[in-house]
């Protein structure tokens, strides 16, 4: 209670306070959240616009449709709550239905404290979803994929009697890639923004980086996400440039520096660590489930997989050479989904 997480958006620091449900409370906690010291709920507030309006003041806001439910609460009582406590009414598109939310109110102040909260539980709870879109360097190309079946054939024939190891941890060779970074993107207006700012990258850094020619890349050998190798969930082939520069992880940190920097994406790490799995215990129950660095909160992964002895697998296969690749393009790639390859349908690309 006396130290509340703190959230900031746009420039501002909020309190979050967690109100104590009954045992039934759904799924979905329900949050409400208490401005901080820099909350505008009582001032002009420039972080967007309330208009005057013949019977009071006026603002509305974006929301991608899965989230309304958000906004509306369990039987409508998050809704209520908050028109009672600005003294404002609050106007939902219908389910399904994209629009914007419209807030309305005789008082400035009461307009601009709804939009405020409104905001911060939309923060709160997008950060909960699970990710829609990855931003990805294709490595499915028949070369690649080549070699890849040869290494799980070898893998099979000579590691198949150390725990855990299947030939249902292996990745779709159409797949493969590299992933610098995953996106919640919830409406197609969220999707168009993402491949505007692709292109915009692509503008600004990107061609200049690479030189305007696609960047030569060795796939070879395995590495291990975990801290111990007898324990191993996921298996991933190391890349690197041909060349021996750092320009594909300049490229990677600048992208995701900026994604990050737009709202579409959320920072995990310092740098990007890039890496093509090649084996993922999620796999071995739903082969088409992708990696995710931030398991939702409260669920444990480790629950929910079986891992397997890799120590073998890295001695035997530390050098295995996956082959060349020419990376000619940045995907924002749709999570479960396929195109006619057999790679993940891509919503934009640079």
């Amino acid at each position: 209670v006396l130290r509340p997480t703190l959230i900031k958006i746009e420039g501002r620091v909020y309190r979050k306070n967690l109100i104590q449900e009954q045992a039934q409370q759904r799924e979905e906690e329900e949050e409400d959240f208490c401005a901080g010291p820099g909350d505008c709920a009582d001032e002009p507030c420039d972080a967007f616009v309330v208009e005057e309006t013949e019977k009071g003041f006026q603002c509305t806001v974006e929301v991608p449709s899965p989230l309304y439910k958000y906004i509306i609460g369990k039987k409508g009582e998050t809704k209520k709550r908050l028109e009672t406590e600005t003294r404002t009414s609050i106007s939902i598109p219908k389910p399904g239905v994209e629009g914007e939310i419209v807030i309305t109110g005789q008082l400035r102040s009461g307009v601009i404290s709804a939009r405020t909260r409104i905001d911060v539980l939309l923060d709160s709870f997008r950060k909960k979803q699970p990710f829609t879109h990855f931003l990805s360097f294709a490595l499915n190309q028949p070369a690649i994929q080549e070699k890849f079946l040869q290494f799980k054939e070898e893998v099979l024939e000579k590691c198949s009697k150390d725990h855990g190891v299947s030939s249902s941890l292996f990745q779709n060779p159409a797949k493969l890639h590299l992933t610098l970074g995953t996106l919640v993107l919830l409406s197609e207006r969220e999707i168009q923004k993402a491949c505007d700012l692709l292109q915009q990258c692509k503008e600004d850094f990107v061609d200049q980086i690479a030189g305007g020619k696609p960047l030569t890349v060795e796939v070879a050998g395995v590495e291990y996400m975990n801290d111990d190798p007898a324990m191993t969930d996921v298996l991933y082939a190391k890349v690197h440039m041909k060349d021996g520069s750092d320009r594909l992880q300049v490229i990677a940190d600048r992208l995701v520096e900026r994604f990050v920097a737009s709202g579409l994406m959320l920072k995990e790490w310092d740098r990007v660590k890039l890496h093509a799995t090649v084996m993922n215990t999620l796999f071995r129950k739903d082969p088409s489930a992708e990696e995710r660095n931030n398991p939702m909160p409260g669920k444990s992964a480790s629950k929910e997989r079986e891992s397997f002895n890799g120590r073998n697998i890295l001695k035997l296969f530390e050098n295995f050479h996956f082959g060349e690749v020419q990376l000619d393009s940045v995907r924002l790639s749709q999570r479960f989904s396929s195109d006619d390859s057999g790679y993940y349908a891509t919503s934009g690309e640079l």
